[in-house]
């Protein structure tokens, strides 16, 4: 058997094993109350080099936005910022481990706050980047400040599916929210994004985030949230840059949003000549 197939089937193994045990402790453990987004992000499965430290910062910008808050002394979108640094390692071809801090946001009600900090481990299969198919999954684990969300403790579950296909991409996150309350009581907030890749440096995307509410039973359509956004991302060796302009699809959403996402690696190996 060829060390790739190896390697693959070893990956998928320790996917399934650890989202196995993840919606386990769900059942088990004593919905999720959606609050603000620090990260508008899809994954595509792409991993730090092992031993690279990366650094990526995320900050989005809600001009018009939800007026109300989602639960008393909650952050209001409306003319909020919020963000988040997230630092990451590259511990293998196959996983990296991250961390969000600090989480932080302004609103006019609230003002400027501390929201948390996540805990991120990510496999993904070698490569994806240069594979027709890739696959992997991330887990998030989140502590939240009372302004963030009504639970100290939640988690996310984030499967990645997608294709390369040349100069397309197409990209999955079928994404589940979880507050340690029962499986019935996860929440189905998937992304996708199809990028048209225009050079090796510079794409253009569209990118849909939901939030279709418990899986148990979704909330009825005007109730769900629907935003597409329309995304440029360019990358030149030295800082990737991520911009996007996001507008709402339903009474639900914010109406419109600024997303600004920069990357750099540290630390990493100079070509050889």
């Amino acid at each position: 058997m060829r060390l790739e197939h190896l390697t693959g089937e070893l990956v998928t193994k320790t996917i399934a094993r650890v989202a196995t045990a993840l919606l386990a402790a769900a059942v088990v453990v004593p919905g999720v109350a959606r609050a603000q987004s620090d990260e508008i992000q899809v994954y595509d499965g792409g991993l730090a080099r092992t031993g690279v430290f990366n650094l990526t910062w995320h900050n989005n910008y809600t001009p018009d936005g939800v007026k109300t808050a989602s639960f008393p002394g909650a952050v209001v979108a409306d003319r909020s910022w919020n963000g988040v640094l997230e630092w990451a390692y590259g511990v293998s071809r196959w996983f990296e481990l991250g961390l969000y801090l600090p989480l932080y946001s302004w609103d006019h009600a609230t003002g400027w706050g501390l929201d948390g900090g996540k805990l991120r481990t990510l496999f993904a299969v070698p490569n994806a980047d240069e594979r027709r198919f890739f696959y992997g999954a991330n887990f998030e684990f989140s502590y939240n400040a009372t302004r963030w969300d009504t639970k100290r403790l939640t988690s996310e579950i984030r499967p990645i599916i997608g294709w390369h296909l040349q100069p397309v991409d197409v990209i999955v996150n079928p994404i589940f929210d979880t507050s340690y309350e029962g499986l019935d009581k996860l929440e189905f907030v998937p992304s996708t994004r199809v990028a048209y890749n225009v050079s090796k440096s510079w794409a253009i995307a569209a990118e849909e985030y939901a939030d279709y509410g418990p899986v148990r039973r979704f909330f009825p359509v005007t109730s769900q949230a629907h935003q597409l956004y329309a995304v440029v991302d360019h990358a030149n060796g030295l800082l990737d840059v991520e911009a996007g302009v996001g507008f709402g699809l339903t009474d639900a959403t914010d109406r419109l949003t600024f997303k600004l996402i920069l990357s750099h690696d540290f630390n990493k190996p100079r070509a050889k000549p």
